[in-house]
């Protein structure tokens, strides 16, 4: 039923979906179970070192044959601010103590902008696709992987963004709304320019001669077969995911997933220092009104992990950056195989319906 062939083709997959990296949120069993049943599973590997992607790919490609997909932040370096670190830590103190966390860590960088031993270890490695948020790595990286066979997606958010990216060798774009939960991939500007999914695809799909891939909003059939209509190649989706059984995501953050409607997520940049679409929860109203005046990601995202972490532990939403796209009223409990199986069904319904 799959008319535009090209992103299957490409990635050597028997359906145009694709399950979205998710840091922190996807799995070995997860990324396995989306490949072995005929999509791209990915993996969200930008704050692994180089041992730690090794063992996880090598864990995962012992899981399956398919196609994998390992995805990586290329942020520029953080400015060391002096008085927004010692501002927000004074803003943070009473949440330390409120949680019984006693020792604050110091605002460093605990992961970096793709390269280096990472780079070297993912060269080794000769994953079947590698993808980039926040842009791309250095040109002689992005032509190490092209030499040996690596098919190269990124995210672009605008089409300026994808013009871009298309004249530095990628294979295939990922159009990211508005919409989407976790990261906004925006890189041109410093913010994210919110253009809705459904707007930008056909913007994309006209810019460049690149296959696009649909981003944000999309949980069901009836999303897929919109996106395809609009000219992209194929989809990738994130929040469904999140509530599957291969999720590594915490219980208190599948059950605000479960009771969501959509309505009460925003951008934030809060936890991260990036504008990210979460659960709206107590942090992030608390301080919505300093948003400016935050260190950079991925320092802030250093300062708050203590919190997430006790707050999680505690089954307590209130400091959880609870990452989520506005289709979460869609969402169900589920297996990952189960979850494809649903949408290539329903895709095939819908398109079976107008055709």
């Amino acid at each position: 039923m799959w008319k535009d062939k090209r992103l299957i083709e490409l990635l050597e997959i028997k359906h145009p979906i694709i399950q979205a990296p998710m840091a922190g949120a996807s799995t070995p069993q997860m990324a396995a179970a989306s490949s072995n049943a005929g999509c791209l599973g990915s993996l969200g590997c930008a704050m692994m070192s180089a041992e730690a992607y090794t063992n996880t790919y090598n864990k995962t490609r012992a899981l399956t044959n398919g196609a994998l997909n390992m995805n990586f932040f290329c942020h520029k370096e953080p400015t060391f601010d002096a008085y927004k670190i010692t501002n927000i830590e004074e803003r943070l103190k009473p949440y330390y103590l409120e949680l019984g966390i006693e020792d604050m860590p110091d605002a460093v960088a605990t992961h970096f902008t793709f390269g280096g031993d990472v780079a070297e270890a993912v060269l080794q490695s000769a994953p079947n696709i590698i993808s980039f948020h926040f842009g791309l790595p250095d040109q002689k990286i992005v032509e190490a992987f092209k030499e040996i066979g690596v098919k190269i997606l990124c995210s672009a958010t605008t089409v300026a963004e994808a013009k871009d990216l298309q004249s530095k060798g990628v294979d295939a774009i990922i159009a990211q709304g508005w919409e989407a939960g976790g990261h906004h991939g925006f890189y041109l500007k410093d913010h994210t320019a919110g253009i809705g999914t459904m707007a930008l695809v056909p913007q994309l799909v006209d810019a460049v001669s690149v296959p696009i891939i649909a981003a944000g909003g999309i949980a069901d059939g009836r999303g897929i077969a919109a996106a395809l209509a609009l000219g992209a190649s194929g989809v990738q989706i994130g929040t469904a995911f999140l509530t599957c059984e291969e999720s590594s995501v915490p219980r208190v953050h599948q059950s605000s997933l479960m009771q969501s409607d959509g309505s009460d997520t925003s951008l934030t940049k809060v936890f991260s220092g990036r504008p990210a679409r979460g659960i709206k929860n107590r942090y992030m109203d608390d301080l919505k009104n300093i948003e400016d005046e935050l260190p950079d990601f991925p320092l802030m995202n250093t300062l708050t992990g203590p919190l997430r972490k006790k707050s999680s532990s505690q089954e307590s939403p209130d400091f959880v950056a609870q990452w989520s796209g506005q289709s979460v009223g869609l969402n169900r409990k589920s297996t990952t195989k189960e979850l494809i199986d649903r949408l290539v069904a329903e895709t095939k319904a819908v398109i079976s319906a107008i055709s």
